[in-house]
């Protein structure tokens, strides 16, 4: 058997970041907690943290804290039959930990997590991955939930369609009359400066294929901010491709111009979620579903409302 103690104080060293702030959650001595952690690493014959500022956990200790997380889930799911439970064995409100991409995060995730969050008292430990990436979280056991690109079901998951967002390409009126006069063509979109959100970010390029039918090899301005890819169009440093909704008043304002006009890209995503049967976890799935229809584009090519 696992000792849950040990495991409590893995989980809290991994989320806190440090001995002594698992230390202050748990309500024992930083030298508990290092006792706790270091008994349960001889036990499993590994490591489970590096030690660090912060602490990070080993692949290992991540799925570890995994299996913490389901049991807090499914221990709080017993405690809402059997109130005298309460509380009993927690170190503080359940946490969901899950994977979203930042775009998602900066246009309409944040409305369904702080409803989830006001109407059932739970914290979300958010971690920011790109959308093709997001699913790897989940089959790895990090996160119980994701928004991805993926619409195949990872192992003891389930899917939900959420629609898709889409993408304008943009650049300021002065970045496009000096980039692309004559329009996106191959010369210019291999000369003209991109915007990448990082080394993994496709989308200009997926972008730049569907318009001019090239692959995009062009000076590149690194940004990994969602935010930061508005600003940095609307400064002139590059062009890029930003959520409709984050420009649609620049467009209209005349701050910002589409590439191509009307050359949008639409990418689907999908809430996956563990198949635990908690209903927290169920709260937080029609929470997001429901955002998503209403901000996101539909099928029939509409966004929800």
């Amino acid at each position: 058997m696992l000792d849950y103690a040990a495991l409590a104080a893995l989980a809290a060293v991994v989320r806190d970041g440090s001995f002594e702030r698992a230390a202050g959650t748990l309500g024992v001595t930083p030298s508990a907690v290092s006792q706790r952690v270091r008994a349960l690493e001889e036990r499993v014959g590994t490591v489970l943290v590096r030690r660090g500022q912060p602490c990070l956990a080993t692949a290992a200790g991540a799925q570890l804290c995994a299996h913490v997380d389901r049991v807090r889930l499914l221990e709080g799911e017993v405690a809402t039959l059997l109130p005298g439970l309460a509380g009993a064995g927690q170190d503080g409100p359940l946490t969901l930990r899950v994977a979203v991409n930042a775009d998602s995060l900066g246009t309409w995730f944040m409305p369904a997590a702080a409803g989830f969050a006001r109407d059932t008292g739970a914290l979300l430990d958010l971690v920011l991955d790109a959308e093709e990436h997001t699913a790897e979280r989940l089959r790895s056991g990090e996160v119980l939930a994701a928004v991805t690109a993926d619409p195949v079901p990872v192992p003891g998951c389930r899917t939900r369609p959420l629609g898709a967002l889409r993408y304008a390409a943009t650049a300021s009126p002065d970045g496009r009359r000096a980039w692309f006069p004559q329009g996106p063509t191959p010369a210019a979109l291999a000369a003209a400066p991109v915007l990448r959100f990082d080394r993994r970010d496709r989308l200009q390029g997926l972008w730049a294929r569907e318009v001019a039918g090239v692959d995009l090899s062009a000076p590149t301005h690194w940004l990994p901010a969602t935010q930061g890819f508005v600003d940095a169009c609307l400064a002139g440093l590059g062009w890029g491709l930003n959520p409709l909704a984050l420009v649609e008043a620049h467009l209209a304002a005349g701050r910002l111009v589409e590439v191509a006009p009307g050359r949008r890209l639409d990418v689907p995503l999908h809430w996956q979620f563990a198949r635990i049967g908690a209903r927290v976890l169920a709260d937080l799935t029609r929470a997001v579903v429901a955002a998503a229809r209403t901000s996101l584009v539909q099928p029939g090519g509409a966004t929800g409302g």
